[in-house]
């Protein structure tokens, strides 16, 4: 290790870029799905000791863009590219010209998010001194810059850096006191922290050792901080609620197309209609059916009459909870449709309506839409003109139904980003399409963060996802219901009661902000020592 924490301080130009590029692909795989944690802990350190090596900018060009903010920017690139290489599964579901741009897309991505971390690293750099000081001020920065990609241009919170402390159910219980922002800078503190251990130069052993038992130490109480949790809280199941799941694994590529709308159609109502559980329990014990994200791939005035026969099949006293497209009416203030959650009475009438607000660009919208248009771009997900935003979040609140939060898949990966109606719902459900990506490591990551979501809040989750991951998530992150990836079928569940407000939801980011000032004052701080 000596020997490559000299080379990684002494290399330059592009045997640095490649060794950085390196390194941030291994420290990718410590996040979601993968989880290996130990490869935090090598790939980060090559990164302090770039910035140990890194030469202050010379020239107009060096002072915009100092060597540091390149160290930053390729190990980033590496990062982002291992951890969203899953994003090139949509490009399979059309092919031609979109299928030889996934390559493109894919670095293109990774590179618009590793400026951010360029920005972060050339911050840090600023601060930077010996010891363990510089580690603080990397952690402040870098977590600012997680921040910030996770917030502007609408933001893309993807496999924050926190995640990778989130490997177990144990390990995820700090969430509910800091979120998973809050666990990105301990994550990146920790990951630091062997850059401390080489180059040797004169320390004795025991003291290079220190920053290792810190970091063992700091993880172990992690896990019995989360092990007492789990076995302290108890939690009881809903009474007046018995949902159906329904997860019917329509292949993205046959979703739109008109001839195969009646086939949807008794799919999803055969589905429903089947006998499931020991109890071999009908649909009429139900008291919430749920389909998932543009379960109804079509608008339901151009089809009356398999509407009509979706309403026919409901029992009395049972609603229908379905993702549909919805066209926009005249309060709408605009023509283009939008993305919704339908709340469908057995009578056939849509008793509530929620119209997803935040939006994935370039895939239900194409930013700066005319000019990228005419060189040929257009979004992903079907839409005449793309989708529109709705107005607000906002519970639902129905017959028979404790008030709940509707959300429609991308919007649930936002920690803290929830909206102010949270507080009163007594759960989150969550309607997904994750078939673009089908057979990737985007499904177990989408669920792993909508998982995290219900822990942070403490308020159980139903997910209803078009190819998988169904399921129901109780205010632990435990998983009490499942369905895997391309299974097709439903599960029946009862919903978890909701906790007391945690620290995270009752604090939000406030304990994040303070720690970021402290290490970065830290780093301040050694850096006037220096």
């Amino acid at each position: 290790m000596n020997a490559l924490a000299d080379f990684a301080i002494l290399a330059h130009g592009w045997r640095r870029a490649v060794m950085l590029g390196l390194a941030g692909t291994l420290a990718g795989l410590s996040a979601a799905p993968f989880f290996l944690l130990p490869a935090l802990f090598i790939g980060f350190p090559v990164l302090v000791w770039a910035l140990d090596g890194a030469e202050p900018g010379a020239g107009r060009l060096g002072r915009v863009l100092p060597p540091a903010f390149g160290i930053g920017f390729w190990f980033a690139l590496g990062y982002f590219a291992v951890s969203l290489h899953w994003i090139g599964a949509a490009f399979f579901v059309d092919g031609g010209v979109q299928l030889a741009a996934m390559p493109f897309a894919i670095l293109a991505l990774a590179a618009v998010l590793a400026l951010f971390w360029g920005a972060g690293t050339a911050l840090a750099h600023l601060l930077w001194s010996h010891g363990a000081a510089r580690i603080l001020a990397l952690a402040g920065a870098l977590s600012i810059a997680e921040f910030a990609r996770g917030h502007l241009f609408t933001g893309l919170p993807f496999n924050l850096v926190g995640y990778a402390l989130t490997a177990n159910l144990e390990m995820m219980q700090a969430a509910s006191l800091v979120g998973v922002y809050g666990l990105t800078l301990v994550a990146l503190v920790l990951a630091g922290l062997p850059a401390l251990v080489w180059p040797a130069a004169d320390r004795t052993l025991v003291a290079r050792l220190v920053p290792v038992f810190v970091g063992i130490g700091a993880i172990t109480l992690q896990l019995g901080w989360g092990y007492g949790r789990l076995t302290a809280i108890p939690l009881a199941a809903r009474e007046d609620m018995l949902v159906r799941i329904v997860q019917p694994a329509i292949p993205q590529d046959l979703k739109w197309q008109t001839e195969a709308r009646a086939e949807t159609v008794t799919r999803l109502l055969d589905l429903s209609a089947m006998r499931t559980g020991p109890e071999d329990r009908g649909l009429e014990d139900i008291t919430h059916l749920i389909w998932p994200e543009a379960a109804l791939p079509f608008f339901i005035s151009d089809e009356p009459e398999l509407f009509a026969q979706i309403a026919r099949a409901l029992p009395d006293d049972l609603l229908l909870l379905a993702g549909v497209p919805r066209t926009a009416g005249p309060a709408d203030g605009t023509t283009r449709p939008f993305n919704s959650i339908f709340a469908i009475a057995p009578t056939g009438e849509v008793i509530s309506s929620y119209d997803k607000t935040h939006l994935v660009p370039f895939g239900e919208y194409l930013p700066f839409q005319d000019q990228l248009e005419t060189l040929g771009f257009s979004q992903f997900v079907h839409g005449a003109d793309g989708w529109a935003p709705g107005t607000a979040r906002r519970l639902m609140e129905l017959p028979g139904t404790p008030a709940f939060l509707p959300l429609v898949c991308y919007e649930a990966i936002y920690p803290g980003g929830l909206g102010a109606p949270v507080r009163e719902a007594q759960f989150i459900l969550v309607a997904t399409n994750d078939a673009w990506f089908d057979g990737s490591i985007g499904l177990p990551q989408h669920f792993h963060h909508h998982r995290m979501r219900a822990l942070e809040e403490g308020i159980p989750l139903v997910r209803a996802a078009n190819s998988g991951i169904s399921g129901v998530i109780d205010p632990l992150g435990r998983i009490t219901q499942s369905l895997g990836p391309g299974a097709v079928g439903a599960i029946d569940a009862t919903i978890p009661q909701r906790l007391e407000e945690t620290v995270f939801a009752r604090l939000g980011h406030l304990p994040f902000a303070l720690g970021i000032a402290l290490v970065l004052l830290a780093g301040l701080a050694g850096r006037l020592r220096r």
